[in-house]
């Protein structure tokens, strides 16, 4: 284990020195601007990297959706039997090659850089040189400032309120952000259910308010790099999300049917008739129409 994150040590340190050394004759080598666009551009990379697992991400929530009605009626059949629902809900998610828990995958997967990064960061505020970051580097990183916060500190680590409004500031952009984003995916990006019982939605409900609770207490032994980081990572994930449920939005969701409305405007496509009820009967009881009654002469 111990070789695999100095690996990643290694990666992540190198990635932003190369940043780094690119930038430094523009802004400066001990520069805030240059130690803090290395770290977006650490970001910009990893992201890259990660848009084919993202694409799976979408494959899977779209299959778990179209399976919403099987998985309700496995429900329903065995809703005094838990484990053989669960057995069944398993043999359906083997079956068409699916997994529930694939839109977690991408935050999962930067996880290890993200503790690498944060190991990186803290080893400038400790003086301890990680990867290939020499003595140097770490003490020009160490003096490089943010929002005149230095990148390497970190909320409960420092007296200076400077520091601390800036570490406050960016946990409520990275818990803010990463709230839009799972509520613009619940709100347009997938297909209405307003069933309670549903597993995706209570799934999505679950990491709408989860992540930004953790997100918020955990981030007060961030350092400002790694806010700085996750904060940018959540901004490219609400994009690339914006971008894929305006151009390609799943089947039966609201954004769906924006979009086959705008393309019918367009003549592009015909929308299928709406067919119209018929009013339905009164019910109840049938009133007799009242007789007039003729007044004798």
């Amino acid at each position: 284990m111990g070789s695999i994150m100095n690996a990643l040590y290694t990666a992540v340190s190198w990635v932003i020195m190369l940043i780094h050394d690119a930038l430094s004759p523009v802004f400066g080598e001990g520069s805030g601007v240059t130690w803090t666009l290395s770290i977006i551009g650490l970001v910009l990379l990893i992201r890259i990297i990660l848009i084919p697992l993202f694409v799976k991400q979408i494959k899977s929530q779209r299959a778990m959706t179209a399976l919403a009605p099987k998985m309700k009626e496995i429900q329903t059949r065995y809703k005094d039997d838990r484990q053989k629902q669960s057995e069944e809900m398993m043999k359906l998610y083997k079956e068409h090659k699916t997994n529930p828990l694939a839109s977690c995958f991408p935050i999962l997967a930067q996880a290890p850089i993200m503790f690498a990064l944060f190991t990186v960061l803290n080893g400038i505020g400790q003086a301890k040189p990680r990867g290939v970051l020499t003595m140097a580097d770490v003490e020009s990183a160490a003096n490089a400032k943010f929002l005149g916060a230095p990148i390497s500190e970190t909320f409960l680590g420092s007296t200076n309120t400077t520091v601390k409004l800036v570490t406050v500031l960016l946990i409520i952009v990275m818990s803010a952000s990463t709230f839009t984003t799972q509520r613009q995916l619940m709100v347009k990006g997938m297909p209405k259910n307003d069933d309670p019982n549903n597993m995706i939605m209570q799934q999505q409900k679950i990491m709408l308010y989860l992540f930004p609770i953790i997100f918020a207490i955990s981030g007060v032994n961030f350092p400002i790099g790694v806010l700085i980081y996750w904060s940018t990572t959540n901004f490219w994930t609400w994009g690339q999300q914006y971008y894929v449920i305006k151009r390609n939005p799943t089947p039966g969701s609201p954004a769906y049917e924006e979009l086959q409305k705008k393309k019918a405007a367009k003549g592009l496509i015909e929308l299928p008739a709406v067919e119209e009820k018929a009013p339905e009967a009164p019910q109840g009881q049938r009133q007799q129409p009242k007789k007039n009654k003729k007044k004798r002469r």
